[in-house]
């Protein structure tokens, strides 16, 4: 019995395209490719508290900034919780819905990503890299954490920021 059982499930495997030992397997690769691209990506570097002052938060990895970016114009953009956090990050996501913001800047809800997100450069990514970072993401551990704005132009801001400043403009003054 055990024998026609187990040539059955292998038969079901194959049928598949899959190799009993390497189903698990593939999963871990396809989440390790993506941490992979999510680091040469630098996604660390606008999505993690306290990486713009030195000192990452690596307990709120990808959890959202705590600096803005002003763009002329636009206002601020904080860099957004991308841990699969149901309230505040992207939790409630699907994959597809996260392939698509990477490569098209737009976000489930209809709204562009904020003007700083290089997705152009991402939408250059293969589909199996692209899916793999949406694998990561949504592997990591969620972290709560609700960033500020965004800011419209002339709305105070709540939280640091850098200014994107065109070409013959003047610097602001630093606040007293």
């Amino acid at each position: 019995m055990f024998r026609w059982s187990s040539r059955f499930a292998f038969l079901a495997v194959s049928a598949l395209g899959l190799q009993p030992s390497m189903a698990p397997a593939a999963d871990d690769t396809k989440i390790a490719r993506g941490e992979y691209l999510v680091t040469i990506g630098g996604c660390n570097d606008c999505h993690t508290p306290g990486y713009f002052f030195g000192k990452p938060d690596s307990s709120r990895f990808l959890g959202g900034s705590d600096v803005g970016f002003e763009i002329p114009g636009k206002g601020v953009f904080v860099g957004s919780n991308i841990t699969p956090d149901k309230e505040t990050g992207i939790g409630s996501w699907t994959m597809e819905q996260i392939v698509t913001a990477i490569q098209t800047g737009q976000r489930p809800d209809g709204r562009a990503l904020a003007p700083i997100m290089p997705w152009h450069a991402f939408a250059r990514l293969t589909e199996d890299d692209v899916t793999s970072i949406a694998a990561f993401l949504q592997n990591l551990k969620p972290v709560s954490h609700q960033v500020p704005g965004p800011f419209k132009p002339g709305e105070k801001v709540s939280t640091f920021m850098f200014r994107i400043l065109p070409p013959g403009e003047t610097a602001a003054a630093a606040p007293n």
